[in-house]
């Protein structure tokens, strides 16, 4: 029976897993990295090709300023390791119709926070973007400096990166933690045994499987698909240098431009069913794929009859809010969860890592909004 002992256990290798790990590396603990399929692998939230980093929350001051410290982050990490394209410079165009309040505040939330940003009307971006279809009452928020991140390679290198600085990484199931196992402490499938001062579950939608009693009833996976529409070698204006990342709030809708060659990138924000995502099939729907032809004849016309080159099917986590769960767990003074990425939480890795290594250290005091007391046992989602 395989027995260890480290400062910090972390259980979970997606993206708030890995910075976690690279985070208490740094500061200089014995760090454990643990995960059952391997780092961003397909059945996590964390895998997948790409994800969209930008500054916009409505009002949300709070998540700007994590998102503006984890681009930071990013970026630096990524020329540090030698691999910038890992973050594309595309910008990124939130789309928005008249009288929505959340695009509307989050001029200002921008202007506050100093992040470089345009507003275009519905003449501007028609000139700009001809082939994006406006209408008479939209207009967008440009943010010349965000973009995508290309997902699965970037976790992958932080947990490269975590562990050449003196992290330990194993692929190996932990069982769940209930009352009933408290007393044999963290145990594996394979029968290890692990000693930590500190553990942290950053399990993703495995979280409440993994700490049931903890969260009881308070996660919510759902499923979501992804799709990849092909370009006519004819068309330039749907590549990295004349589109953007971009969201459409109205529609719940947002994409990529054909990135490294995989094509138009099409997904819903609106929660799908309720899922188990180590069981859950990943093949699409025909609902969904009609959906996604309906979204592109209404918004980008020329691409309405465009093939699909492929798919991804994976989940969100959702918190009952959308707000993150990093809090001590509620019985166990030496258990931490860190969870609810509620489908935006991937940018904000870096500053995930940052918060909990300060927060355990308590070097700060709790954000109330990420506590899990704050969580109910029903949706009402607050962010996006």
């Amino acid at each position: 029976m395989r027995a260890a002992r480290f400062d910090v256990a972390v259980v979970g290798a997606g993206v708030f897993g890995a910075w976690i790990a690279w985070h208490q590396t740094g500061a200089g603990r014995r760090v454990l990295l643990i995960d059952q399929h391997g780092p961003a692998n397909t059945r996590a939230s964390s895998g997948g090709e790409s994800r969209v980093i930008r500054c916009a929350y409505g009002p949300g001051a709070l998540y700007t300023r994590m998102a503006q410290q984890s681009l930071t982050q990013w970026r630096e990490f990524f020329d540090r390791i030698g691999r910038p394209e890992l973050f594309q410079a595309t910008g990124v165009l939130w789309m928005a119709m008249r009288g929505q309040a959340a695009a509307e505040q989050s001029v200002a939330a921008l202007a506050a926070a100093g992040v470089a940003h345009e507003v275009l009307d519905a003449k501007a971006l028609r000139t700009r973007y001809p082939q994006i279809q406006v209408p008479d009452q939209g207009w967008a928020i440009f943010e010349p400096h965000s973009g995508a991140l290309l997902a699965r390679r970037a976790v992958q290198a932080v947990v490269a990166d975590a562990c050449a600085r003196g992290a330990e990484y194993w692929r190996d199931q932990v069982l769940p933690l209930t009352a009933a196992s408290r007393a044999a402490g963290l145990v594996t499938h394979s029968g290890a045994r692990i000693e930590a001062d500190q553990i942290v579950y950053a399990c993703g939608p495995w979280l409440d499987q993994v700490l049931p009693e903890a969260m009881a009833g308070r996660l919510f996976v759902t499923r979501q698909e992804v799709h990849y529409f092909g370009v006519p070698a004819d068309e330039s204006r749907f590549g990295p240098a004349q589109l953007p990342t971009w969201m459409d709030f109205d529609g719940e809708w947002y994409g990529m431009p054909d990135l490294e060659s995989r094509g138009f990138k099409l997904a819903c924000d609106r929660h799908g069913p309720a899922v188990d995502p180590e069981r859950q099939e990943r093949t699409p729907t025909p609902e969904g794929i009609d959906s996604a032809r309906a979204f592109l004849a209404r918004r980008f016309p020329t691409l309405a009859d465009a093939p699909l080159l492929g798919t991804e099917v994976c989940q969100y986590e959702n918190s009952s809010n959308g707000d993150f769960v990093l809090d001590r767990h509620p019985g166990l003074e030496r258990v931490w969860l860190a969870g609810g990425g509620s489908g935006h939480g991937f940018k904000h890795g870096p500053a995930v890592g940052e918060y909990l290594l300060k927060l355990m250290a308590a070097e700060i005091e709790p954000e109330p909004r990420f506590s899990l007391a704050s969580k109910s046992t029903t949706q009402q989602r607050a962010v996006h």
